[in-house]
């Protein structure tokens, strides 16, 4: 006799209720509010993402066309052309299909992707290149230099729009507004307009700069989506022992760590700029704005921090308050009071009626 018990309900939902304190049910309710592996369409996911990988034809011509665009928005300073840029430019796909192959060992797709990849890489350089070779700037815009010192709040970004792209991908009706938003977040594409241009003005400094912002996107980009696939338990494709498998997870691990490295150092060199700013700001409120012009000195001072030199402040540089010697003493002493000022010169330009 066939049975009329409905499989297609779970467990927790035939089991006759029981009553559960307040706080056991709100970690339920929290359980079930992130459990991210609802609704996973293992089949259609990885279609959609060997669908991505190709880098030809159309792709390519969308990929030109938007770096182009990018370069125009870079070269006039506009934040609005850079971001629809992004949104239009084809860069997701061999990124994501890196991590997800390397999580399902899928070596066929890892190959694919990673051409595609190089492809995508030389052919937006070259582009990018072109374009600043007949418009170059005529000066460097903020959005242009922003690219050019990554540090570890760009891996955050990056993880953080990795995960939040694969778990959008791995979804029943991929959420498309998640797409558009990763792309905008983690930014590809202007790093490498900023390659382009540093190649097109010989700045090695530049191209570094942004060849490493664009590797930190792309990297964390990837080790996100392994992460969540691996998380999610997707099968593997290919057979992988125990071991073989501990060593990608060591791999892949390792690499996303060496790229984060140089990240936090600068993150820390910001930080250490950051407090010496905020001390010599103090100290030109607390100490000089109480002088005779005393707003005018503080608001006219120049601060220099120049990495690998020394730190310096500035007081009446261009000389046109008298300020006695005696005054300049008890500067130079009272600013040794502030703990990030200890070493920093303090230059305070004579008057120049004397």
């Amino acid at each position: 006799m066939e049975s009329k018990f409905d499989f297609s309900e779970s467990y927790e939902q035939q089991k006759p209720p029981t009553k559960k304190s307040g706080f056991v049910a709100q970690l339920n309710y929290l359980g079930q509010l992130l459990h991210i592996a609802r609704d996973t369409d293992y089949a259609a996911t990885l279609e959609a993402v060997r669908a991505d990988i190709p880098f030809r034809g159309a792709t390519a011509w969308v990929l030109i066309c938007s770096i182009f665009i990018a370069c125009i928005g870079l070269n006039t300073n506009a934040t609005a052309v850079v971001i629809g840029a992004m949104l239009i430019a084809p860069l997701m796909g061999p990124v994501l299909a890196t991590g997800v192959s390397l999580a399902i060992n899928d070596l066929t797709m890892l190959k694919q992707a990673t051409q595609n990849f190089i492809v995508m890489v030389v052919l937006s350089v070259a582009t990018a290149t072109l374009f600043f070779l007949f418009f170059p700037l005529q000066q460097e815009s903020s959005e242009l230099l922003a690219r050019t010192q990554p540090d570890i709040r760009d891996v955050f970004i990056a993880f953080c729009g990795g995960a939040a792209l694969a778990i959008a991908r791995t979804k029943k009706g991929t959420i498309a507004s998640v797409i558009f938003g990763v792309a905008i977040a983690t930014a590809l594409m202007p790093p490498l307009c900023t390659i382009g241009y540093g190649v097109a003005v010989a700045n090695p400094s530049y191209a570094l700069g942004a060849l490493y912002l664009f590797f930190i996107n792309a990297t964390f980009i990837a080790f996100a989506s392994f992460l969540v696939i691996k998380l999610l338990r997707f099968p593997m494709i290919q057979y992988a022992d125990s071991k073989q498998r501990r060593r990608t997870v060591r791999f892949v691990s390792f690499i996303a760590l060496l790229v984060m490295i140089p990240a936090g150092v600068t993150f820390t060199r910001a930080l250490k700029e950051n407090a010496f700013r905020k001390e010599a700001n103090a100290f030109l409120e607390e100490q000089i704005a109480t002088l005779p012009f005393g707003s005018y000195l503080s608001q006219s001072a120049e601060i220099h921090y120049l990495r690998g030199e020394k730190a310096e402040i500035v007081i009446n540089p261009l000389g046109l308050v008298d300020i006695d010697s005696v005054t300049v003493l008890k500067l130079q002493e009272s600013i040794k009071t502030y703990d990030d000022l200890n070493d920093v010169m303090l230059n305070v330009t004579p008057s120049v009626h004397r």
